[in-house]
This record gives structure tokens, C-alpha cells and sequence, in this order.
């Protein structure tokens, strides 16, 4: 089973791009994608439990919906976030540090409550590996995931490098590949922390040219490494439906 662990029902990009249900497991069949963690960011914790239930409910086989936590010092939004998890079954939560800031008088209380549920964090800190730290000591219960080995399209290998030696050390942190150009340190991901700590995720959809290839390049990147086949199942499929219990 392939499982994409990172796609997008609203994108954090200028036009804050949306994709319907449809648009998304057209895209999976075409690719080969049995299923897709669907989430909404660019929009209040709110909108985006109402964009991933409505999702859910289009394709509840195919997609499974997080909650995106945009919370500020004044407003804390984990009400939402427990509605979702607790009431609509909700299986993650997405934060991401480019809408806000993720230091920890902010970011903390959602993590904790992940961690109380036991619902996984897919967090894009854009490269910010010392709040990640902080995290994971933090609440070392609690299952953070961090998008595109770091930073999105990153080229910094020692940066890379630092995010690949946290998750060494840190027994709850895990690696998403979507986003990472240098290939090779997925393969040296392996090498180092073994296959139990990376999961699959495209950042998709997008049109670079189409949703359809753009999709198959994330994932011919994980074919091309040509694992072993334990290597290959447990990054595509296997990681991911055990850090959501299912």
C-alpha cells in the first residue's frame, strides 16, 4: 500500500491554491496512490476542519484528514483542534511555522495535546531545527513528523544532516520526503536511523506540469533509490499507518 502523508486541500502559495477531493484521487489513481492524509492551511483551524471533513466525507477509503493549528498568543485553538481529533475523528495536526510563530509560549500547547491523544504533528518549521528539538524533549511522547527533511527544497546538506541527526537521538521524530531535492540523504537517512523513521509525502497537489506528474516525480524519487523491498514498504505505506494506529 502507497500512502501519501502530505497533501494539500489548500496550499500556503500566493494564490493560497485549493484542491477538491475529486482533484486529489483523480490524482492518486493515476498515479498509484492508495491513500492520501489530506489537511487545509492558509486558513483559520476552523476552515480548515470543515475543508477536511467535507473532503472525508467525499472519499472516506482514500483520505484521511488532519486539522491545521494556526493558534496565537491571544487566541489559543486547541477547542478546535480537540473537536476534531476527539469528536470527528481527526487522525493528525498540521503546523507550519512560515504562518506563524512556533516558539513555545505559542506551538507548546498544541503539541502537548497532540501528544495527549496521541495523534501525530507534521510540522514545517522551515529549517528551524532548535524549536523542533525543544519539541521533541518536551513531549518525547508525542510523534513529530517533520515535512521535507527540514526545509522545502533545501540544498543545505548540514542542514539536513542536523535534522537527520535528531531524529537518530529522538525516538518520536520522523522525517517526511516531500520537498527534498538532495535524494541521496534520503538514502543516508536509511543508512543512519533505518527506514522506521521516514514516511512518503508528495507537498501536492501542484501543477508543475500537472498534479499527475507532479505527484509521480515525488514518488519515481523513492523508486529511483531502489530499496530493499522492506526499506520500500515501510517509507511508502507501512511508517506512516503506525505512527496513525491504523
Amino acid at each position: 500500500m502507497i500512502i501519501d502523508s502530505h497533501v494539500h486541500l489548500k496550499h500556503g502559495d500566493a494564490n493560497r491554491t485549493e484542491y477538491s477531493a475529486e482533484t486529489i484521487v483523480y490524482t492518486m489513481d493515476a498515479v498509484g496512490i492508495d491513500v492520501s492524509v489530506v489537511f487545509a492551511m492558509s486558513t483559520s483551524t476552523r476552515r480548515s476542519i470543515e475543508m477536511a471533513l467535507e473532503a472525508y466525507r467525499r472519499s472516506p477509503d482514500r483520505l484521511i484528514p488532519y486539522v491545521y493549528a494556526i493558534p496565537s498568543f491571544e487566541r489559543p485553538v486547541n477547542e478546535e483542534i480537540k473537536e476534531a481529533v476527539v469528536r470527528l475523528g481527526f487522525k493528525g495536526v498540521k503546523i507550519h511555522a512560515g504562518e506563524y510563530t512556533i516558539a513555545e509560549y505559542v506551538v507548546d500547547p498544541v503539541v502537548e495535546l497532540a501528544e495527549k491523544f496521541e495523534v501525530p504533528c507534521l510540522i514545517d518549521c522551515v529549517g528551524r531545527i532548535s524549536d523542533v528539538k525543544r519539541m521533541a524533549e518536551k513531549f518525547p511522547k508525542a510523534k513529530i513528523v517533520v515535512a521535507h527533511f527540514g526545509k522545502y527544497l533545501s540544498a543545505d546538506e548540514k542542514l539536513i544532516d542536523q535534522f537527520i541527526n535528531l531524529a537518530s537521538t529522538h525516538e518520536n521524530v520522523y522525517l517526511d520526503t516531500s520537498g527534498v531535492v538532495l535524494t541521496h540523504k534520503i538514502r543516508e537517512a536509511i543508512q543512519r536511523i533505518g527506514s522506521n523513521h521516514i514516511v512518503f509525502g508528495t507537498d501536492g497537489p501542484h501543477e508543475e506540469p500537472d498534479t499527475v506528474s507532479f505527484a509521480k516525480k515525488e514518488l519515481e524519487k523513492i523508486k529511483s533509490l531502489k530499496l530493499n523491498p522492506t526499506d520500500e514498504e515501510n517509507i511508502l505505506g507501512k511508517n506512516i499507518l503506525r505512527i496513525l494506529k491504523i
